[in-house]
């Protein structure tokens, strides 16, 4: 029998329900947050990984050679995917004593100038990863040939990684923009009555 909440309702239907009116701004926005919780569970690859190396090294006198960029693989990936999750959900870190403060106008030219900003960092970041990631995948005569690490394993995870950056750097453009396009249809929303015009 499930346990139900204080007001009778099933938990996993609270949870569905909060997640449905979540901060994500946009369709694509749900979408990255819902794939975000997915690539979290890289981190605990990573961390199985690095228990079974310290076992294998220690306890059996067994080292390996691909743990170490493995793990560096995998948190990597899951930092750069960080970015687009964070825009998804609006938890950037931002001072707001500016924002809290402003009327609803005001912060409605606040968030335009916010996204414009953002969308233009955002197209300077892929314009910059993407060389980044031409120079990792190609050889200077313009060939496709993956950078590697260097090391006796010696796999291809820089060039992965840097591909990774593009990706999420183009990802947080298209939602950076769709998050310019909504802030610029928006319209501010009506202040609220004070005690004196009620009465």
């Amino acid at each position: 029998m499930t346990q139900l909440s204080p007001d009778n309702r099933d938990p996993a239907e609270l949870v569905d329900q909060a997640e449905e009116l979540g901060p994500e701004r946009t369709a694509l926005d749900r979408l990255v947050a819902r794939g975000a919780r997915g690539a979290a569970w890289l981190v605990l690859i990573a961390m199985g990984i690095s228990v079974v190396e310290v076992f294998l090294r220690y306890g059996f006198n067994n080292p390996t050679s691909w743990v170490h960029e493995s793990v560096v693989f995998l948190v990597a990936v899951t930092f750069a995917l960080g970015g687009p999750a964070a825009l998804a959900r609006n938890s950037h870190i931002r001072v707001k004593v500016l924002y809290d403060s402003a009327g609803p106008r005001l912060r409605c030219w606040m968030d335009r100038f916010n996204d414009l900003v953002t969308l233009g960092f955002c197209l300077a970041m892929s314009y910059a990863a993407f060389h980044m990631f031409w120079r990792a995948s190609h050889n200077p005569l313009g060939e496709w040939q993956l950078e590697r690490s260097g090391t006796s394993w010696n796999p291809p995870f820089p060039a992965l990684v840097k591909g990774m950056i593009l990706f999420a750097l183009a990802l947080m453009t298209l939602q950076a923009l769709l998050h310019l396009v909504q802030s610029i249809r928006a319209r501010p929303a009506a202040p609220e009555p004070t005690d004196k015009e009620t009465r």
